[in-house]
């Protein structure tokens, strides 16, 4: 079996309803946007980059990069440097074309990032050929499934003031979920105000956390958190800057709740340096930017420090979920994972079979490699061939 073709979809597909944006911050020649609070730029769209690598034999397999901005970036990557190092070899040899791959860029310094991002989604790609190949999911490709329901928590309360928010998440609960997280980072006076009126509407013994998008000092985080901590709350997430290793473990360290961190980093490596001070007690890596191959990685590294893992996931549409889901099912150190509403129904309009979260829990697809299946003309809707 060898690789024939690679295919390159850049897609950008209307959002259900477009999240963290006020007028001033949208300029009327650009789909992107910053939100005058948080540093990170945003799209108007829901953009992503897939993946279709087709064997001489037939079968494909399909992969996605998370792409929330900028997916040519990621598929001429994919395109120019990735692509001639994988045609005529076997897609079984996934573990030897991820460090041909890797090993490409690596001395010349592009070892994070974009670089990494696009060797995410053919790395997926694969996984789901020889899943497809051996007509197994892979989840038992993986070691077999600890669980086939996957627990979830609901990421944001899109609402415009606090009480509107707190009756979002009597809904959610209502719905049967146990967890919520809120996108903070506000000040933190309003953050706590937040917090509590969230706490108050729900109850004890509901799961919530926080994530403050990297906006505060130490000494704030530190601040915020204990306050947090007094209503009870499951895990401060991104306090600090990503690069500021010491203070998030000095966060870690000053807090009895658990510090989540790492939807931005790509590599074990990286990780590692965390794990070296013990920065975070959570961490949380993104599919769609570090694959499958990798994450198992950082799983099986983390869970010897006893750390658990809460894949990050929010923009990435059904080829990402699905493979997060089949991870999620195999580590033995998983503790929750994303569960955006509003992309959900977007991911599942390029399947052919939904996948389903309901009542707290996201299911298994049991199909051969990914468990799903692109359907090709809904994709082709809002995406174009690199």
């Amino acid at each position: 079996m060898r690789i024939k073709s690679i295919d390159i979809y850049v897609h950008k597909s209307p959002k259900q309803s477009v999240q963290l944006i006020n007028s001033a911050a949208t300029k009327p020649d650009s789909d992107y946007y910053r939100h005058p609070k948080y540093k990170a730029i945003y799209s108007t769209k829901q953009e992503t980059l897939l993946v279709k690598i087709e064997t001489e034999c037939g079968l494909t397999g399909w992969g996605e990069a998370l792409s929330p901005i900028g997916p040519e970036v990621t598929g001429n990557i994919i395109k120019r440097i990735l692509t001639p190092l994988l045609l005529g070899e076997d897609p079984r040899q996934i573990e030897v074309l991820w460090n041909r791959m890797y090993g490409s860029m690596r001395e010349r310094g592009f070892f994070s990032g974009f670089m990494l991002t696009a060797i995410s989604a053919v790395d997926i790609a694969l996984w789901d050929l020889w899943g497809k190949s051996l007509h197994q999911p892979i989840h038992v490709l993986l070691g077999g499934a600890e669980r086939k329901r996957i627990h979830a928590y609901v990421s944001g309360l899109y609402a415009d003031s606090d009480s509107e928010k707190g009756k979002l998440a009597i809904q959610w609960k209502e719905q049967g979920f146990d967890a919520i997280k809120l996108h903070l980072g506000f000040g933190i006076e309003q953050d706590a105000r937040t917090a509590q009126t969230i706490r108050e509407a729900v109850g004890d013994g509901f799961r919530l956390m926080v994530d403050v998008h990297q906006q505060y000092s130490v000494s704030q985080a530190i601040q915020l958190g204990r306050r947090l901590e007094a209503l009870g709350y499951d895990f401060l997430e991104a306090p600090v800057a990503s690069e500021d290793i010491q203070g998030i473990a000095e966060v870690s360290r000053a807090l009895d709740m658990a510090v989540a961190i790492g939807e931005e980093i790509r590599t074990r490596y990286e990780f590692k340096d965390r794990i070296n001070v013990r920065a975070g007690d959570i961490y949380q890596p993104d599919m769609g930017w570090v694959g499958i191959s990798e994450m198992r990685k950082i799983a099986t590294m983390s869970e010897a420090f006893n750390i658990q893992i809460a894949p990050h996931l929010s923009n990435g549409l059904g080829i990402c979920i699905a493979a997060t889901l089949q991870l999620c099912a195999n580590i033995h150190n998983y503790y929750t994972l994303e569960f955006q509403p509003n992309v959900l129904p977007a991911a599942n309009r390029l399947l052919k079979e939904p996948i389903v979260c309901k009542n707290g829990y996201y299911e298994l697809p049991e199909g051969p490699g990914l468990g799903v299946e692109i359907n090709e003309s809904a994709l082709m809707q809002y995406a174009e061939l690199l």
